[in-house]
């Protein structure tokens, strides 16, 4: 079943319940009261009865009669009964005789007034004394207008919960069509988007804050996966360039080397060729083995206790052996007083190797222009900026410059992998920090990492 039938079917049947509980109860309490009602005028027609028949020397009888066919309307099947009561025990005899109820004149008896209802007759009775003597006064008569009353009001009930029902099926069709409409939209422009066009977006309607959170949130997913398609691609087309170039070198090298008889000098060349293509095949494959183990964040990594500012010298010293014409200088002017501001909880060996990234980075893509490292510190976080004059990072490039193997468009020139960076992000973030690059072409660029103070 649908959504928007089931949703139509709930407000349906809770709206027509409401409907029929509140018919039901209308004509079960106008029921009651009419009863009542007739009940208190049969009672006063029994005083009246009983006035003018037992005690006429208090007003005219006739006088009497003729006020009360005046002020009170004649009942249907109306009758009047006057008995002399002998006891309870001519009770029934007398309600045999005269068809009353069985325990009718019983409850009179005992009670001294009842009422009582046989079929449509209703009757009411007293036992007044006259003269030592008690008398039966009971007036009888069919409750019509009232009977007719409920029927009236029965069919109008009816009808008017048939009505309402109509209405209301029609309304919660037509509200729930209402509901859902914004939803179809939404799912028949979904259907439309594959990984053909999945740059299509969904349109931001004018609906509820609902609707538009729904839209918003599925329009940032498609722009999640449209990313994840891009860095495929791009892992995809970089990535077996990278890989093809080693083989195709190490494969060129042993066919020309089989071609024909070579000197011992030719073979050591290109066993030298074939060795140097196979060192940079082994370095990308561990690479992106290293990479893949830092993304992974299930691996129990040894956590301790580190000064940032020693890993950062530690980083430099391994820079100044691999490149002594680095131009680094560590700048101390923001560095905080207190040392536990320096401190977090990490893995020495995986942040040096990310602070030798993106030192070694900083240098190469500068030609060794100067670069400045400051240490600083927030309220929770130790930051580490560095900053370079180099050739910096297009704009067009900034969303894929940690996918793997990517490189930004400038950089061609420069050797490299493109995998430093993604593979420095997973450690920073399995530190829990945060890495931001920010950078403009020719004016160089400014890495900042925040990592967070250590805590026992």
């Amino acid at each position: 079943m649908r959504t928007r039938t089931k949703l139509t079917l709930i407000i349906g049947v809770i709206c027509v319940t409401i409907v029929i509980v509140f018919g039901l109860t209308v004509y079960f309490f106008q029921n009651k009261y009419s009863y009542v009602d007739f009940y208190k005028r049969l009672e006063a027609r029994v005083r009246i009865s009983a006035q003018y028949n037992l005690e006429p020397g208090t007003l005219d009888a006739e006088n009497l009669k003729a006020l009360r066919n005046k002020h009170l309307e004649r009942l249907e099947q109306e009758k009047e009964y006057v008995i002399e009561f002998k006891g309870i025990s001519s009770a029934d005899s007398i309600a045999k005789q005269l068809r009353f109820p069985d325990v009718f004149v019983s409850d009179i008896a005992e009670k001294g007034n009842s009422t009582s209802k046989k079929g449509n007759i209703f009757y009411a009775g007293a036992i007044h004394k006259k003269n030592g003597r008690e008398y039966l006064v009971i007036v009888s008569a069919e409750n019509y207008y009232g009977t007719h009353h409920l029927i009236f009001l029965r069919n109008l009930l009816i009808g008017g919960m048939l009505l309402v029902i109509i209405i209301v099926v029609s309304l919660s069709f037509y509200f729930s069509r209402q509901v859902f409409l914004p939803i179809k939209r939404i799912t028949d422009k979904v259907k439309q988007i594959s990984t053909e066009n999945i740059h299509l977006r969904l349109e931001d309607s004018n609906t509820s804050n609902e609707i538009k959170e729904l839209v918003s949130t599925f329009n940032d997913l498609l722009n999640r996966i449209e990313t994840a398609f891009e860095t495929q691609n791009n892992f995809i087309s970089n990535g077996s360039h990278e890989l093809r170039t080693p083989l195709t070198s190490i494969i060129g090298e042993a066919d020309v080397a089989l071609l024909k008889q070579r000197s011992q000098e030719e073979y050591q060349r290109t066993l030298q060729n074939i060795l140097t293509q196979a060192e940079r095949l082994d370095e990308i494959t561990k690479s992106l083995l290293f990479l893949a183990q830092t993304a992974y964040k299930g691996k129990a990594i040894l956590f301790e206790k580190i000064r940032i500012d020693e890993v950062i010298y530690e980083a430099k010293e391994l820079i100044d052996k691999l490149n002594p014409k680095n131009q680094i200088l560590i700048d101390l002017s923001l560095i905080p007083d207190d040392p536990y501001k320096l401190k977090t909880k990490g893995n020495r060996q995986l942040l040096h190797l990310a602070f030798c990234n993106l030192l070694g980075n900083a240098c190469k893509y500068s030609n060794n222009a100067p670069v400045t490292v400051y240490i600083a510190s927030t309220q929770n976080q130790v930051v580490v900026t560095i900053k370079d004059r180099g050739i910096g990072i297009p704009e067009s490039d900034m969303p894929y410059i940690y996918d793997p193997f990517f490189r930004a468009s400038n950089a061609r020139l420069f050797e490299g992998y493109g995998i430093g960076l993604p593979l420095t992000r997973n450690i920073i973030n399995l530190h829990n920090g945060e890495l931001i690059v920010r950078s403009e072409v020719n004016n160089g660029t400014a890495v900042l990492v925040k990592l967070p103070f250590y805590t026992d």
